[in-house]
């Protein structure tokens, strides 16, 4: 009902009826606390420090393609240097047979040179012994020799014919044979000389095989350093991805966080200019119906009755647990939420069953015949307004921003208040909270 101190209990029927009359359909419901606001500061930050992390990530981004395309180029080296290192080797190899066939006919040139040698040799020796023995007979033995014996003239010339046939005999083959020795001494020295070429032509081959395997080492360190680099580069744009996202997620946090509090800056908006025109209708309705007929009857100014307070928060205890529902409660019990356009939307309060704050009170008073308005603010002026130091037992206490109220709880005592809190909670007993609390408590008892 409404909280003028001047109206009688007729006259606030008679208002809440010409309210009714008048078409306010919409009942007129607490406003929840307001979600948390970011300032432009935080959003700025929040925002910029995103676009660093993004500015970081592209940065490394561009540095893992240059040494992705470097280890490219690396990769194309080592193949490079690695078929660099199997051409020597075959070289090697190549050399490496060249040089055991130069070898092996050098040694076999040698051979047959010095069995050519020692043929002249011995044949040198025969024809020293023939001349020396001729020496000795004062002319060619031989001959005498060989004449001594004959029988005939004709056996005689044979003999002389033999004689000169085995000496020009002799000579030719020493002939033949120095002849052999000297081509086979020519090719003793031809081999040597290919199996020299051969030989450093091996030592080339192993030289070049080592600096090709060194190359090919070093290749492969730089190749292997440029993969660290680049899982090292990899690693670090994954981390700064990750706090990309993270910080992605906060300014999408914060700005969600602004869109549900514009939100709920509209929907006060229209509940205040409802509640505004209630008000006007309803001191309307009372202006015209007040006839001035003597003082209206005004609740004690002392304590609440002990029995009635005692009654309105064992009923406001009964629904400890009942969920949360912006626009639900009345008189009889919890009933379905409404739709507020923002955060109690959000929380599918108009598809639940329980109270908001100021149903709750609705529900508990109604225990001790007090039919209270769905709405914080005007329950605020419901009742006498009595110091915080002095709130007892079954007072309404209210909570403010910017000077207008948004919340009411029951106090219940020992520094305790029974509430329902906001949209995702339940009903529940908790300490009396003093950030943001009206001055004064309303005694409605």
């Amino acid at each position: 009902m409404s909280a003028r101190r001047g109206l009688s209990l007729a006259v606030v029927a008679t208002t809440l009826a010409l309210v009714s009359v008048l078409g306010a359909t919409t009942v007129a419901a607490a406003v929840p606390p307001p979600p948390p606001n970011p300032s432009d500061a935080d959003l700025s930050k929040s925002r910029a420090a995103a676009d660093e992390k993004a500015g970081q990530v592209g940065k490394l981004t561009n540095q893992l393609a240059e040494a992705e395309s470097k280890l490219m180029t690396l990769q194309a080296e080592v193949e490079a240097k690695m078929e660099d290192a199997n051409k020597a080797l075959v070289d090697l190899r190549t050399a490496q047979g060249v040089a055991d066939r130069a070898r092996a006919d050098a040694d076999a040139a040698r051979h047959e040179s010095d069995g050519a040698g020692k043929s002249v040799d011995d044949a040198r020796g025969r024809l020293d012994e023939f001349a020396a023995g001729s020496f000795k007979q004062g002319t060619t033995v031989g001959s005498v020799s060989a004449y001594l014996g004959a029988k005939s003239p004709e056996d005689l010339l044979a003999r002389a014919q033999l004689l000169n046939a085995v000496s020009g005999s002799e000579l030719d083959a020493m002939e033949s044979m120095e002849r052999a020795r000297t081509q086979k001494a020519n090719a003793d020295s031809r081999a040597r000389a290919a199996l020299d070429v051969a030989t450093k032509r091996q030592a080339e081959a192993e030289e070049a095989k080592r600096t090709a395997d060194a190359a090919t080492t070093t290749a492969q360190q730089a190749q292997r350093d440029q993969v660290a680099q680049s899982e090292q580069l990899e690693a670090s744009r994954a981390d700064y991805e990750r706090q990309l996202e993270q910080a992605q997620a906060a300014v999408g946090g914060l700005e969600n966080q602004r869109e549900r509090y514009q939100n709920w800056l509209a929907a006060k908006q229209r509940e205040d200019e409802e509640n505004a025109r209630r008000a006007a209708a309803a001191q309307a309705a009372a202006n015209n119906n007040n006839t001035g007929g003597g003082p209206v009857a005004r609740p004690p100014a002392g304590r609440p009755a002990a029995g009635r307070a005692q009654a309105v928060i064992n009923r406001a205890l009964s629904q400890l647990g009942v969920q949360y529902a912006w626009g639900g409660g009345n008189g009889s019990g919890p009933t379905r939420g409404i739709r507020d356009g923002g955060v109690a939307d959000s929380f599918g309060d108009y598809q639940k069953v329980g109270f908001d704050c100021s149903g709750l009170m609705i529900y508990a008073f109604a225990a001790a015949g007090v039919d209270l308005p769905h709405y914080s603010g005007y329950q605020a002026t419901s009742g006498r307004r009595v110091p915080l130091e002095q709130m007892a037992p079954g007072d309404m206490l209210f909570w403010s921003t910017g000077g207008k109220i948004h919340h009411v709880a029951l106090y219940i005592g020992n520094g305790q208040m029974i509430e329902a809190p906001y949209s995702g909670s339940r009903v529940r007993i908790a300490p009396v909270r003093y950030g943001g609390i009206v001055a004064s408590a309303t005694r409605v008892l």
